[in-house]
């Protein structure tokens, strides 16, 4: 099963806030947050160790426009995919959504599976593009690229296809561990031809990379019959 993953839910209705969580929840397939206005969305996103693969976001909030907030992450730099959704469906309504930066735009009442299938759409487009970069420990993380790249010494290091998917899906299951067989067959697919015997050579060959002490890994960790990631286990200053 794959890892849940984190969407930010921005509507000061609090009924369906509840009703979006628990529809993103059903399959395990993603985990919400909810805020109801500008400023918490604001706080959530700005936390320490925040992370939200996707942002749900209302047009009309009580302390502001979605639209202007959308605008203001932008600049900041973020990329998750943001869905607005509005009361309006005119054309100016969803032009002015998609100039601040939105990547689709749904208006109220919408269809709860239509929501869905535009939510997953848009992760996928967006996990294929140029503009996706996640943070790994003191790494910055470039799947389309199959590169991570330790910007303060100006270091790169290039991934196989297949370390690059090992280390996406781990982000997306953030701390938790993942049980080899489900890596395995998340990065390989269903191959009887593939054993977990594959799997720990990539590990391996990984860690050559990424741990200043492979032998005593500390971002990328055995756990529990799997493996995770510790944001923490690896300091910018010990990397060689």
């Amino acid at each position: 099963m794959s890892a849940e993953r984190p969407i930010l839910i921005v509507d000061d209705d609090a009924v369906l806030r509840e009703t979006l969580a628990d529809q993103l929840a059903v399959d395990g397939e993603f985990t919400a947050i909810s805020a109801g206005t500008i400023a918490e969305a604001e706080e959530k996103l700005s936390a320490r160790d925040a992370r939200f693969d996707a942002v749900i976001l209302d047009v009309s909030l009580p302390d502001g426009d979605g639209r202007d907030l959308c605008t203001r992450l932008r600049k900041q730099g973020q990329k998750m995919p943001i869905v607005m959704l509005t009361g309006s469906d005119a054309e100016t309504d969803v032009v002015r959504g998609l100039d601040s930066g939105a990547n689709d735009y749904i208006a109220k009442p919408f269809r709860l599976n239509e929501l869905l299938a535009r939510l997953r759409a848009q992760l996928r487009i967006f996990e294929n593009s140029e503009d996706a970069v996640f943070t790994i420990g003191p790494y910055t993380f470039r799947p389309s690229a199959k590169l991570l790249q330790d910007t303060a010494k100006n270091r790169r290091i290039r991934l196989t296809e297949k370390e690059a998917a090992i280390l996406k899906f781990l982000y997306r299951a953030g701390t938790r561990s993942v049980a080899r067989q489900v890596l395995l067959n998340e990065v390989w697919g269903y191959n009887a031809a593939v054993t977990t015997h594959t799997l720990e050579t990539h590990i391996y060959r990984l860690r050559q990379k990424i741990e200043p002490d492979p032998a005593n890994a500390r971002l990328l960790v055995t756990e529990g019959g799997g493996y995770r990631l510790d944001p923490e286990g690896v300091p910018a200053s010990e990397l060689a």
